[in-house]
């Protein structure tokens, strides 16, 4: 669908006067294309799309914490018709998630997004952070750790490394750590050897206050898969906080045969406390992508796997690990679209290819949803500075919410 529309004004005034009749004329095109777009979900709940299988969620980044970035992005995929923002669990990463969202809101009245926090129950590639000392790097080094970071999340002082506000202390050399959200492109490019892996695993009462409050509809657990001891533990020390939530998710990569009986401990474990839906994320590549059409096989061959099991726990399917604007066109070809309306999927355990119940409901977007409008962020903030909010330079947002809306509709409207 071409979504392009001019910003350009015929009004001969003054140059301030030019100026804000463009950022007029932008913000009145941002407002008629989310109303003309026609997307189910500008109107549906969440849960009403998780059941007819177009539910799309955003993925910020469980370790991703630049605020700045993460209120826009939320902002902008607000518009475009998310049904779902999944975000570190963090205190302030959540206000900033909550603040793009009524942002959006205020723009055009829209129905709001489910907030998702995700933690992990042990070590994970999502829960990382790259460092390093930029005292130890050689001044002749070619620094490909730079050119490689999908993130900006290195820097050195020859570059125009930007200045944060939002009171973050950012090092002018080595890895801006709110920015990191642990790739790992940059560990093995590295002529020396110099970049270390930080590992962390979120605090279960920090994670339980959180989804107490008010600000939180969802969680997500991540999970190695290997063994199960260290999700129960995790799901233990939540406690009575599950029943705060209206969507549990569970995201793990494909472990081959064993991943159907983990899914059956996994959900075994939950059960005597599950008062919400569940949602089971077939994590295929991680963080991959912005790399290219080829990052999403994987997580096309994970859910053909998924789509033909047997035995498989209640719960809806969703992509993600290699998502990317390829990923709607491997589904179709498999023919993995959910075609009907779930009404009780908790009555379908056998997941057999010739049930809707098993088939892919959901998508989630992450390095490929940041990387195609974060070029519009980029553009913004070069001009207006990094802290800069994008609803107030329109031109910037209509530019946003296009390349946001190319991705989102056509899972959306297939």
């Amino acid at each position: 669908m071409a979504l392009r529309i001019s910003c350009n004004t015929q009004i001969s005034t003054s140059p301030q006067a030019k100026v804000d009749s463009r950022s007029k004329k932008c913000l009145q095109n941002v407002k008629s294309i989310v109303n003309n777009v026609g997307l189910p979900s500008m109107s549906s709940s969440p849960l009403e799309a998780l059941k007819r299988g177009n539910w799309v969620k955003l993925i910020c980044g469980a370790s991703f914490e630049d605020v700045v970035d993460i209120r826009n992005l939320s902002l902008v995929y607000t518009l475009a018709g998310v049904d779902c923002i999944d975000c570190a669990a963090d205190a302030s990463v959540v206000n900033a998630v909550n603040e793009g969202i009524e942002i959006a809101r205020d723009i055009i009245n829209l129905r709001r997004p489910w907030l998702m926090i995700s933690v992990n129950d042990d070590k994970d590639l999502h829960f990382r952070k790259a460092e390093f000392d930029p005292e130890d790097c050689p001044a002749d080094c070619s620094r490909p750790c730079v050119n490689v970071c999908p993130a900006n999340a290195i820097s050195f002082q020859e570059n125009t490394a930007p200045e944060y506000s939002f009171d973050i202390q950012i090092p002018r050399d080595g890895v801006i750590t709110e920015r990191c959200y642990g790739c790992g492109r940059c560990f093995p490019v590295c002529p020396y050897d110099k970049i270390r892996e930080v590992t962390y695993i979120r605090d279960a009462t920090t994670t339980s206050d959180l989804m107490k409050s008010d600000d939180v509809d969802a969680i997500e657990i991540h999970t190695s898969g290997r063994q199960t001891t260290t999700f129960r533990e995790l799901w233990t020390a939540l406690g009575d906080s599950v029943k705060y939530m209206k969507l549990i998710a569970v995201s793990l990569p494909n472990g081959g045969d064993s991943t159907i009986s983990t899914m059956n401990e996994i959900f075994s474990t939950m059960e005597p406390n599950l008062q919400s839906f569940n949602l089971w994320q077939l994590d295929g590549r991680p963080m991959s992508g912005d790399i290219g059409r080829g990052a999403t096989k994987e997580t096309i061959a994970f859910a053909v796997q998924m789509a033909n099991a047997r035995d498989r726990p209640p719960g809806f399917l969703q992509l993600a690990g290699g998502t990317n604007a390829h990923t709607v066109d491997g589904l179709k070809r498999e023919g993995l679209f959910q075609t009907t309306i779930v009404t009780d999927y908790a009555t379908s355990r056998t997941g057999s290819a010739d049930s809707s119940q098993a088939l892919i409901g959901g998508v989630a977007y992450g390095g490929y949803a940041r990387k195609i409008v974060g070029k519009a962020l980029r553009g913004m903030q070069s001009q207006h500075g990094v802290a800069a909010c994008i609803e107030d330079h329109p031109q910037h947002l209509l530019l946003a919410l296009e390349e946001a809306l190319a991705l989102v509709r056509p899972f959306k409207c297939r």
